[in-house]
């Protein structure tokens, strides 16, 4: 007689496939004039600060062309549910010979004060095929155009900040991008 029987049978099967496709294709034309300007006085008795900036831009853009990003992807994925048990080694229940039992004394002291029985089955199958495919044109131009003058602690002063720019920026973007990605996959698991 076992004090504590414990039976625990368990069967874990896990089956996962993530197949990703990814295609992106862009032309991009990107202009960005920055111009600014900053005279300051701080604790400056009679003094005088200017700022300027003078800014032009032309700016042309122009795209003719294709970006062309394809992903093809072909995923065949066959993955098996695990396997169970096949010689029927479950646990099971006494159910007695009929009639009822009387514990005796000495019955305490005979067989396990513990009896543990655990059946484990454990079934992992996992697959990832990715595939991707990136194709980009990109032109960028930022003429930044800036002036700062200042007089800090000081008498009668003159500070003075010019800035003079002049940007003619033509951007074109005449040829092709193209990125192809194909993946042909076959799992069985």
């Amino acid at each position: 007689m076992s004090l504590l029987d414990l039976n625990a049978n368990l069967d874990l099967a896990l089956d996962a496939a993530a197949p990703i496709d990814l295609a992106v294709g862009a032309n991009a034309n990107i202009a960005a004039p920055i111009e600014a300007s900053v005279g300051a006085n701080v604790l400056s008795l009679g003094s005088t600060a200017g700022a300027e900036t003078v800014q032009g831009a032309a700016i042309h853009q122009g795209i003719v062309g294709d970006a062309t990003a394809t992903a093809d992807q072909n995923s065949g994925i066959t993955q098996g549910a695990g396997t169970t048990p096949t010689d029927g080694t479950q646990p099971v229940a006494d159910t007695g010979t009929g009639g009822t039992s009387v514990a005796t004394p000495g019955d305490a002291l005979n067989g396990n004060l513990l009896n543990v029985n655990v059946n484990l089955n454990g079934d992992l199958n996992l697959a990832a095929p990715i595939d991707g495919a990136v194709a980009a044109n990109a032109n960028a131009a930022a003429p930044i155009d800036a002036a700062v003058s200042a007089n800090v602690g000081s008498i009668d002063s003159s500070a003075l900040a010019v800035s003079d720019q002049q940007a003619v920026i033509d951007q074109s973007i005449q040829g092709d991008a193209t990125a192809t990605g194909d993946q042909t996959s076959t799992i069985q698991q």
